[in-house]
């Protein structure tokens, strides 16, 4: 409906950055943000990853507490902590042995800062097995799948494990059918009612994931991940992940990556709008922005600030993002 209003000027409302500030519809704040780590074994000093220039593969010393504490000192609260085991097999044992690498960090982190900082968990095989896929791979009838159900057995051992370390929150990844419920079953089971799921409910199969991969080592070594992460042509698919995410007990629901599914963001807002809402800013999102600024092209604080409020804007309650130093930062100044 239109309506005239013929005394109104917006640019009364632009003219000084305290008025901007002052009716501003979207606020981007270091509580929102979550920032990932990498944690790696058999490392002393950390790694500066490449492909990833201004992120590192930490080790579990004092190099990673010293890290977490300036993050908790500039506001960021919040971490997810993603693994490197020095050892891969075809289940990815390492990913729910009680001294695996995500594991040791949780306790070390733990011990350390006690409930002072949000401890996330990412829960997934990738990074754990020789074959580089998500989940437990089986041969049928002269072709390699992965076996969903056997995978899921797989995921409650590794959410339980994660929780006994100190998680607050475990994140599966892996896209199976019905690894909420398995893991919250196995959750409640062993005590752990009060440890939250942020379900990667919505994960495309994208190739703004390549930097991760590589920060990782956690490329399929055969194949892709086509047949159990989503396909990017679709769109309303996601309100159904997210449906059924939630009626098996998802606490937080996610979108990934966030810059090219803003209207995916907005479509999952607009459909659950009482759910908490997370967006994972990904790998290729970040590093693309990087490359530019390094060439000149672009102004990185400002495309920073940008890229992130739009991503706000678009509807995620929470932004997972290798910017969230940057951005305290920025927000600070």
């Amino acid at each position: 409906m239109w309506f005239s209003f013929p005394n109104v000027r917006p640019r009364r409302l632009r003219q000084s950055e305290l008025i901007r500030n002052l009716v501003a519809e979207t606020r981007l704040t270091v509580d929102c943000l979550v920032m990932p780590i990498f944690v790696k074994e058999g490392i002393d000093r950390p790694e500066e990853i490449e492909s990833m220039p201004g992120q590192y593969r930490w080790p579990l010393n004092d190099y990673l507490v010293k890290f977490v504490e300036k993050l908790r000192d500039k506001g960021i609260r919040n971490v997810i902590l993603f693994g490197i085991p020095k050892h891969k097999d075809s289940i990815g044992s390492e990913a729910f042995s009680k001294e695996g690498v995500v594991q040791r960090a949780l306790r070390l982190l733990r011990e350390t800062f006690g409930k002072s900082i949000l401890l996330i968990a990412d829960l997934c095989l990738c990074q754990y097995t020789d074959h580089g896929h998500c989940g437990i791979v089986r041969e049928r009838r002269g072709e390699v799948v992965i076996d969903n159900d056997e995978t899921l057995r797989v995921y409650a051992k590794i959410a339980v494990s994660q929780a006994e370390a100190g998680a607050d929150i475990v994140a599966p990844s892996g896209m199976m059918d019905g690894q909420v419920r398995a893991i919250r079953q196995a959750l409640d089971e062993a005590g752990f009612e009060n440890v939250l799921i942020m379900s990667y409910s919505v994960k495309y199969a994208s190739a703004f994931y390549g930097p991760f991969r590589t920060a990782a080592y956690s490329a399929p070594k055969f194949g892709d991940r086509r047949t159990y992460q989503m396909d990017y042509r679709n769109a309303h698919e996601a309100l159904k992940e997210v449906m059924l995410d939630l009626e098996e007990g998802a606490d937080i629901v996610m979108v990934k990556p966030a810059l090219a599914y803003l209207d995916v963001i907005r479509l999952v807002k607009e459909h659950f709008p009482y759910v908490p809402l997370a967006a994972y800013n990904v790998s290729g999102e970040y590093s693309m922005i990087k490359a530019a600024a390094a060439r000149g092209w672009l102004d990185e604080k400002s495309i920073v600030l940008e890229v992130l409020t739009a991503i706000k804007r678009a509807g995620a309650d929470i932004i997972i993002t290798y910017f969230a130093e940057t951005v305290a930062d920025l927000i600070q100044d």
